[in-house]
């Protein structure tokens, strides 16, 4: 049986996730380490003001997932496949080994300034759940002013960017439909779409100058559902990924499919783990959120010992 490190996007953010990481020497690290590239004190990061910001949302999304996965890598826990959705990618290739986390602070630093700067105002995203993919998409085809699909994360669960009015004009479409919920996001931005076609083009140009390694684990696209073993179409895949539909849903069924069994969500929250479930079945799915470290050793270790 192989296991799957899922690292969370932006939304599962919340006011004091750096403050409530475990304590721990290789945690702290972790913390000091990005506030040395950055120049000042990521734990400024989370709270609620700051929060309001891109930037600050996905530096406390990397570095909260580095760090635990490294916590856990160092109790002696390994993963076969890492994975994470939209800025989840970033700790993902940090954890697989395959960009340095320096490097990964840097340019996250600046992924946040540029689509932050491309729509300070405006913009968003709203997820439609209850209603599927060929008629959300009928909705958009017709809708009058920017918006797009932006995640499939479930059949039934989906992931619209564009113009607030855009946004509601469909979202209000998509209940008359049947939709059961059409909820806006903690989003500010409109990701995953071609509005940020050209802040992606920038963010490639600062990738040029970044070494990247081969994986060393194995690294799961969440965009493409697909396995990167190469560092240039991994540098392609995480320069790009703002601007690109993530499928997570199918990027599930892929890991499904070469055998994972055992889905582990890194901080925080919990939202990725509830789409687990509809596809690791059978299977077991845990969430780092709200387990000691201890507990989720044993969980980790009894299911690699029930495998063999």
């Amino acid at each position: 049986m192989s296991s799957l490190w899922a690292f969370p996007g932006q939304g599962a953010q919340r006011p004091g996730m750096l403050q409530a990481l475990p304590e721990a020497a290789v945690v702290r690290e972790c913390v000091e380490e990005a506030s040395d590239v950055l120049g000042a004190p990521v734990t400024d990061l989370d709270s609620p003001q700051q929060l309001r910001d891109t930037r600050a949302v996905q530096l406390c999304l990397l570095i909260a997932g580095v760090a635990c996965a490294r916590l856990l890598a160092e109790r002696g826990n390994r993963a076969d496949y890492m994975a994470g959705l939209s800025i989840g990618a970033y700790a993902a290739a940090v954890a697989c080994g395959a960009l340095q986390f320096a490097d990964a602070v840097r340019l996250v630093a600046l992924r946040g300034q540029l689509m932050q700067r491309a729509y300070p105002s405006g913009y968003g995203m709203t997820a439609i759940v209850g209603l599927d993919q060929r008629s959300l998409e009928g909705l958009l085809e017709q809708a009058d002013g920017p918006v797009y699909l932006a995640n499939i994360n479930a059949d039934n669960q989906l992931v619209i960017a564009g113009s607030d009015a855009a946004m509601a004009a469909v979202a209000g479409q998509a209940r008359a439909l049947g939709a059961g919920a059409a909820k806006r996001l903690a989003m500010s931005v409109p990701s995953h779409c071609e509005l940020l076609a050209a802040p992606a083009s920038e963010l490639r140009a600062a990738f040029a100058e970044v070494t990247l390694q081969r994986p060393r684990i194995a690294y799961l696209s969440g965009s493409s559902a697909r396995l990167i073993n190469d560092s240039e179409r991994l540098r392609d895949d995480l320069a790009g990924n703002m601007c690109r539909v993530v499928n997570w849903q199918a990027t599930l069924h892929t890991a499904y499919e070469r055998g994972v069994r055992l889905h582990l969500e890194l901080p925080p929250g919990t939202v990725l783990s509830g789409l687990a479930r509809r596809v690791f079945e059978p299977g077991q799915v845990i969430a780092f959120e709200g387990a000691r470290p201890d507990t989720l050793d044993a969980l980790l270790r009894e299911e690699v010992s029930r495998s063999r």
